[in-house]
């Protein structure tokens, strides 16, 4: 038999909860001094503990716990709650990194106005080339609908090429369009230029179309810190006398593993307003 802070210890909780716990009858003690008043519990009620713990962390109320408990819960199907509890809360997790990272792009973009140079930006004709590219659909152009989608898209294509035995390709370019849908969506291009010849299971090789007139400038970082390049290259076109005549293409020149050192241009086609 364990004394309650003991207990406590062997459990990872505190004293208080062991107390609580007892005065809404979940988990009682096994055996109370009946001169003293102190608690004492057994070994074999660490098992119980554990449960407790593991179910309030699902989410479930204490309430909820003891009708659970009272239902004998199997320790296969208790592991199983956990694992998908486990699964929602990584998912909760990237999503708040995510959210993270736009918070700082945003902020990125506003310590950046004015400070960029537009002198950066060039007007030239982008040449058409042969690529192979699968494509998907995000909900948004926003970053955090495009990165889930394209990342895999990309990672799919290179394990298609390598599998069919092509080589020497890239570099790497995505391009957009609207999907279609009218509620904003875009179908996402994951491209990479190959050679002539190119066969690959489940991928389109095909010529994408040059841009006659585009305006071009080059990024270098983190494509999560792109925006104020982004917004660089719209102010140039808005001053210039330009418009935009569509999405901006992407053309990756420098991939290292470090997206620190990624090196992008930026290729958006335009027209004289």
């Amino acid at each position: 038999m364990f004394a309650i802070g003991d207990f406590a210890r062997h459990g990872r909780v505190s004293v208080r909860m062991l107390r609580h716990y007892d005065a809404i009858g979940l988990l009682r003690p096994a055996h109370v001094d009946p001169h003293s008043g102190y608690r004492f519990y057994s070994a074999d009620q660490l098992a119980l503990l554990n449960r407790v713990i593991a179910l309030k962390d699902l989410g479930f109320t204490l309430e909820q716990v003891g009708a659970i408990l009272r239902d004998e819960i199997g320790a296969e199907e208790l592991r199983g709650m956990l694992r998908l509890r486990q699964a929602e809360l990584e998912a909760a997790l990237e999503a708040a990194r995510a959210r993270l990272a736009q918070v700082g792009a945003r902020l990125h973009a506003i310590e950046s106005e004015g400070r960029m140079s537009t002198q950066d930006v060039v007007v030239k004709k982008v040449p058409a080339v042969r690529v192979a590219e699968l494509s998907g659909v995000a909900e948004s152009f926003g970053p955090e609908d495009i990165t889930p989608v394209i990342g895999p898209l990309y990672e799919e294509l290179c394990g298609r090429l390598e599998a069919a035995g092509v080589t020497g390709f890239g570099p790497a370019v995505a391009y957009y369009e609207d999907a279609g849908r009218g509620d904003g969506s875009v179908r996402v291009h994951a491209a990479t230029t190959v050679p002539e010849g190119t066969v690959a299971e489940g991928v389109e090789v095909h010529v994408l179309p040059g841009i006659e007139e585009a305006a071009t400038i080059v990024h270098r970082g983190s494509m999560d810190e792109i925006l104020p390049t982004v917004q660089t290259l719209a102010a140039w076109i808005d001053t210039n006398g330009y418009r935009s005549a569509g999405y901006a293409r992407e053309l990756y020149l420098e991939c290292p593993e470090d997206p620190a050192g990624w090196v992008s241009e930026i290729q958006e086609p335009i027209i004289r307003a």
